[in-house]
Order: C-alpha cells, then structure tokens, then sequence
C-alpha cells in the first residue's frame, strides 16, 4: 500500500484532534451557559460535573458514527483512494471553519459543519469522478439525498421547537414560581426536582443507552418492556431525594438540579456530537485498515469500492475514551470557549449592560410590531389578570450579580436536554448547538429578559447568531467542494499545501482572537473605588500626553521623508487610541457613576470630562493620520520644507508644555500651570499665522490643491488638539485637587501621589 495513505491517516487523527479541542470550545456554550450565567456554583465545580457528563457521553455515541461513513452519500460508490481524500477534504474544512466561529465568538453548529462538509466533499469526489472516467453515472448516484435531506430538515426544524418549547416552559414556570420563588418552592420545590430529574434521567439515561456500548441488549429489551415502572420509581425515588435534601439537610436543590442538567447535557452533547469530531477519522481509519486487509491477499487497493462501510459500526472503547479526555482538556483550559460562552450569556441575561450587538431594520420592526401586539392584548386582558400576570415576572435582584436565575437556568437545561437526547435516541444529529441557543433565546424571550432598551439589540444578536448557521451551511459546502476538487486534481502536492494551509490560519486566529478578548476586557472595565478612579485616570492621561508627541512626532517625519509605513504605524497607533477612549465614553463612564462607592459629584463631573476630552483628542490624531497615510499612499507632491518647519513648531510647542505638566503633575505641584495656558494662546496664535501663509502659497501658485487641504487641515486638527489638551490638563489638575478634598481619609493628597509615582 502506498505510504501516501498512513499519512493521510495520521493527518486526519491530527485534525480530528484539533478537531475536537475547537469543537469542544464552540460547544462548551452548549451545556455551560446556564450553569455559568447563573452562577449556581463556582467555576470548576461546573467544569467538574460537565466532565463526568462528558465522559459518560462518549460511551453513547457509537450508533451516531454511521452519520460520518453513510449518511450522505453511498460509499459504495467510491473507491478507497477517492473516499480518503473526501475524508480529508471535510476534516480541513471543518477545523478552519470551526477556529474561524471561535475566534469571532459566535456559536455554531458542529453537526450542520459536518453534514454539509460531507455533502460539499462527495459532491466534489463524485464530480472529478463523473469527469475522470467514462462510466457513464450521475451524481444522484453517488449521494444519499433522502437521507441527507432528512438529516437537514430534522436539523432546521429544530430551531423552531426548541425555541417555542423553550418559551412556553419558561412562561408556565414563571407563572407558577415568579421571581421571588422562595416561598411557593418550599413546597414544590420537591416535586419540580423530582420531575425534572426523572425527565433527565429517562432522555438522558434509558434513551441514551440504545447507543451504549456499557450495557448487552438483554438489559436494553428489559428496560423496554418494563419501561413505565422505571419512570415510576424513578419519579417517586426523585421526589423523595429532593424532598430530603430540601427539608433534611437544607441543600438548595435548584442548584443540585441545574448541576445535574448540565451533567445530562454534556452526557447529550457528547454523544451526539462526537460524532462531529472523530466520525471522520473513525470512518477513515476502518477504510485504511479494510484496504490493509484487501491489499495483504494481493488485491488491489486502487478499484476497492468501500461498500464496507454501509455495514453496522463496532464502537471502540480506547479510541472513545481518548477522545472524551481531549474533549474534557479542551474545556478546561480552552480560553476561545469562555469567548463563546459569553456570547450567549450575554444575550440571555437579565437586565441592561453592554450589548454587544448593534440594532438593525430588522430587529426594530420586531420590536415596533411585537409593542402592537402587547398593548392590543392589554386592552381586552382583565385587570385582575393582568395584575396577576405582572407581579408573577416583577423582577428581584439576582445573586452574585448572576446573568438569570436558577429557575430559567433549570428551564434551560432541562428542556434542552430533553429534545438533544430525543434526537440522539432517534439517530437523528440535530444540533446542540441550535437546540440550546434557542431554548437560552425562549427562555429569555418568555422571562422578559429583553427590555425596551435592549431588545432591538437582543434580537439582532439572536438574528445573527442564525444567520451564521445559515451561512455555515452555505460556506461548509463550498469550501469542502473547493477543497476536495483541489485534492482530487493536485494530488499529494495539495495535501502538503493545505496542511500547512490549516496551520498558518490557526495561527492567524490565535492572534485576532487575542485582540478581541483584549478590547472586549476593556470595554467592560467598571471602576467602582477612589483609588481605582484616580489610577485609571492618571494612567490614561500620562498615556495619551506620550502617544500624541509620540504620532504627531511619527506624522511629521513620514511627511519629511515621504515615509509610508511610518505613517501607516502612526495611523495604526491613532486608531488603537481613538478605539481605546471611544469604549471608555460609551462603556465605561456610566457604569462608574453608578457603581462608585463616593459621592463627589465635582470629583465624577472632572472624570467624565477627561475622558470626553481624551476622546476629543484621539479623534483628530485619527483625522490627521489617516487624512496624511492617503495623501502618501495616493503618491502626491511632497510637503515643503516650509510647510514641515512650521507643523513642527506646533509639534515643539505640545512637547514643552506636555512635558513640562508631566513634572508638574509628578511633584504634586501646579504653581507653574500657566504654562499650559501659555501653549494654547501660542498656538491658537500660530494657527492664524500658518493660515495666512498657506493662503499665500496658494495665491503664489507654490502649493497644490490637495497639498493645501492636507497642510489646512492638519493645522485645523492641531489646534483642536490643543485645545482639547489645555481642557484635559486643567480637568486632570482639578480632578486630582478635588479628590483631596472628597478622599476619606485626611491623607488623601499623599495618597494621590503615591498613586502617581507607582505608575
């Protein structure tokens, strides 16, 4: 056999590998947002229980590996060096495509990645076949369109039940328990654990053992027949723990049932979705060693057709734990996991806060309509109904902080475990991934968790998040016709490139994710004490005072030497700055306000102008930079070596003054502060004499167009910036004052300037 195949055997083990640790770090959001977004425990007790239900999975997911080898297509119709490729084609696609959703922080459906991939990739094998050979076929031969159309279907109806069945559960709930369910759950709290538990108990467990390789069919056909009499004692033997644990040793049983709902969801999840990440592989695998076999006797490898395949899967038990260990490392230590997770968290949860979606038409529309629809319905509504229904969802203050409460975090795990078991006991792949987003999305929807000021918000979110399911589907298929053409034409070659194709994205991805989370820690910094107050406040000064000399200095000398790249890091540097007080204006500042500890309001109002005066200042080095990088880029006449001489007699005069105040600032002493009065009267006096030459040049024919809207308005950005400068430096001076006089202690001003030399 050609050592061509070992390799493509051990690139698909490396890929199912990565496989399953991106994988794992999209679905984590699965079974871990309702746990994490309540709070019910600390983290690595949830991490502990999602484990256990993690490995357990893994034994029950052997009858869904027949999705991977024959639930698209026919693979007796392919031979062994066509379907190896296929199975490449579709593991490389599937972990770009996977990195790609992790990295941008968006849930995704691993199972519809993996069926449209097999689809995209026999599509593509069956094509070069059809064009290679003269057999005569068509590709209605090669793929198994009944039951990929059945899989797909069972896949989108999914959103639709989960979403709706979600709902009304929660509303039902709600009305039943209301937010303050402290009271009415001590006495039916019990019975609500006991159903919830026998429910999980028979999805999760009974259902999920027809895939088990733990249990003989004796015990499987005994369960049938005696089924009934299971949930009975189960229910009963529920009830009754719950009602022990409860009453007897005051345990909150919420939190017991929401630990064990994400057990049973990550038992549903992986043995649903393993499928999704060593399948592939799997059926890859059993092909080398069913071509081993063929090739021994003397056959040849090259015309065996993989009718093979179509027969029942044997499940092996090593290869099942070892990837549930792969599975379980990924979602302790993978940080793209945490990014995912956070997105839906974010969109479920109770409240305002940052959203981290914008609104678009669409989702405004549903607001506007959905608006109607209520006050109609509160018109005809009785009064004493109404005021029913309205004190049942009156909101109380969850704990912790915690994004919803342990009753929808119940809600969710229950109901979504119920349908993803269902369809794993069916052999069906729906998606975890839709079927709990969507559950999360009723549940919100149902809880009134989506308030008028951030519903339109909510929704484009839940919208998009949808629409990037759609698009998966579109691009997996694509891709993985691309790609399996391409390994089909280009042969070993093409193996080569592509893996070092996977490798150099991975990295890529590594890096943008990087600098996402690094933006997202900063648009949700929250200031809540003096110190923190004064330290974030002197950092960002002392930072901007440096950046400006450091990007007007890097402006000027790329306009000197016609230098592109210096501008361009110049530019980059602006923009970085520019994002930084933007997010700080509009994330920062008010939830400061509200979580300050003091109560000084000259000392909030000076906070609240330095940073609007920051934000002021990085708009015009933005302005500058990008309006300088064009004017090089675009390769137009130089600057003069007037024009460059008097920029930087701006330049000279912001230097001076910033440094100047830098000393002032570290000795706690502002005696000389007229200094920064003297710069602005300086430069708003050059601003005017600049003016007047450059309308000069222009009237002398000695400056183009473009040259003089350049040098006009870099002039114009500058004398913005001082002013904006001379405001910071005051607000900053007085800010600094003024908490000597809010500070709590008599040694505040001490304090202040200890604050200043540590930076």
């Amino acid at each position: 056999m050609d050592s061509i195949y070992l390799i493509i055997i051990i690139v698909l083990l490396v890929l199912a590998t990565l496989d399953l640790v991106v994988g794992v770090s999209n679905d984590a959001v699965n079974f871990l947002n309702s746990s994490i977004g309540s709070k019910v425990a600390p983290l690595w007790v949830i991490l502990t229980v999602a484990s256990l239900g993690v490995m357990i999975g893994v034994m029950f997911s052997s009858g869904m590996m027949e999705v991977a080898r024959s639930g698209v297509f026919y693979p007796d119709k392919f031979t062994f060096p066509s379907i190896m490729t296929l199975f490449l084609a579709v593991m490389i696609t599937d972990v770009i495509l996977l990195d790609l959703f992790n990295t941008l922080g968006l849930p995704t459906s691993t199972t519809v990645s993996l069926v449209f991939e097999l689809l995209g990739a026999a599509v593509a094998v069956a094509l070069f076949t059809l064009w290679t050979s003269e057999s005569g076929g068509q590709l209605s031969d090669y793929i198994n369109s009944a039951k990929a159309l059945a899989i797909i279907s069972g896949i989108f109806i999914s959103i639709a039940i989960a979403f709706v069945v979600g709902s009304i559960i929660m509303y039902i709930s709600r009305l039943i328990f209301s937010f303050n369910y402290a009271k009415r759950f001590r006495y039916l709290g019990a019975l609500w654990g006991g159903i919830a538990l026998t429910a999980i108990i028979y999805f999760a467990i009974f259902k999920g053992l027809k895939g088990s390789v733990l249990v003989t069919p004796e015990m499987l056909n005994y369960l049938e027949n005696h089924m009934g009499t299971a949930l009975l004692y189960s229910l009963a033997g529920s009830t009754a723990l719950m009602a022990l644990l409860q009453h007897l040793f005051r345990v909150n049983i919420l939190k017991v049932i929401v630990l064990a709902g994400t057990t049973a969801l990550a038992m549903a999840f992986a043995g649903n979705d393993l499928v999704n990440f060593i399948g592939v592989f799997m059926a890859g695998y059993d092909s080398f060693r069913i071509a081993g076999e063929v090739a021994a006797t003397g056959g040849n490898i090259e015309t065996l057709y993989m009718d093979k395949l179509n027969e029942p899967v044997m499940a092996n038990l090593p290869w099942l734990i070892g990837a549930g260990l792969i599975m379980i490392l990924s979602l302790w230590f993978s940080k793209k996991s945490r990014s995912v997770t956070e997105t839906e968290v974010n969109l479920a949860r109770k409240g305002e806060g940052v959203e981290r979606f914008s609104s678009s038409p669409l989702s405004r529309s549903m607001v506007r309509g959905s608006l109607t629809i209520s006050k109609s319905i509160n018109k005809i509504m009785p009064a004493p109904i109404k005021r029913f229904i309205d004190r049942q969802f009156t909101p109380v203050k969850t704990e912790n902080g915690a994004s919803f409460d342990l009753i929808r975090a119940s809600v969710n795990l229950t109901v979504a475990a119920l349908l993803i078991s269902l369809g794993t006991s069916l052999k069906l792949p729906l998606s975890t991934t839709f079927v709990t987003f969507m559950v999360a999305m009723g549940t919100s929807l149902a809880d009134r968790a989506w308030g008028r000021d951030s519903a339109v918000y909510r929704i484009n979110g839940v919208l998009t998040v949808v629409a990037g399911w759609l698009m998966t589907a579109l691009i997996a298929f694509t891709v993985a016709l691309l790609i399996g053409l391409f390994l089909m034409w280009g042969g070993k070659i093409t193996i080569a490139v592509m893996i070092l194709l996977v490798g150099f994205m991975l990295y890529k991805s590594r890096r943008m994710h990087t600098r996402r989370k690094s933006r997202e820690q900063q648009q949700q910094q929250v200031l809540s004490s003096e110190i923190q107050l004064v330290t974030s406040c002197n950092e960002d000064v002392r930072l901007l005072l440096n950046k400006t000399l450091s990007i007007y200095e890097r402006m000027l000398q790329g306009l000197r030497n016609e230098d592109r790249k210096i501008v361009k890091k110049a530019m980059t540097d602006a923009n970085e700055l520019y994002e930084k007080f933007k997010d700080k204006r509009t994330y920062e500042v008010v939830p400061t306000l509200e979580n300050m500890e003091i109560n000084a309001l000259d000392l909030e109002q000076e906070y609240v102008q330095l940073v609007d005066y920051s934000y002021e200042i990085t708009k015009s080095l933005k302005a500058m930079t990008e309006a300088t990088f064009h004017y090089i880029d675009n390769n137009h006449s130089a600057f003069t070596k007037e024009q460059i001489e008097e920029l930087t007699m701006i330049y000279k005069i912001l230097s001076e003054a910033f440094n100047r105040y830098n000393e002032m600032d570290m000795k706690g002493d502002y005696s000389q502060f007229a200094v920064v009065t003297n710069m602005r009267d300086v430069i708003i006096d050059l601003y005017q004499k600049l003016n007047k030459r450059q309308i000069k040049r222009v009237k002398a024919g000695e400056s183009t167009t473009r040259n003089s809207i350049l040098f006009l308005n870099l002039v114009n950005e500058s004398k913005i910036i001082t002013l904006q400068s001379s405001n910071l430096l005051k607000s900053h001076r007085n800010f600094k004052e003024n908490y000597a006089k809010a500070g709590p202690d008599v040694n505040a001003k001490t304090l202040i300037q200890q604050v200043t030399l540590n930076l």
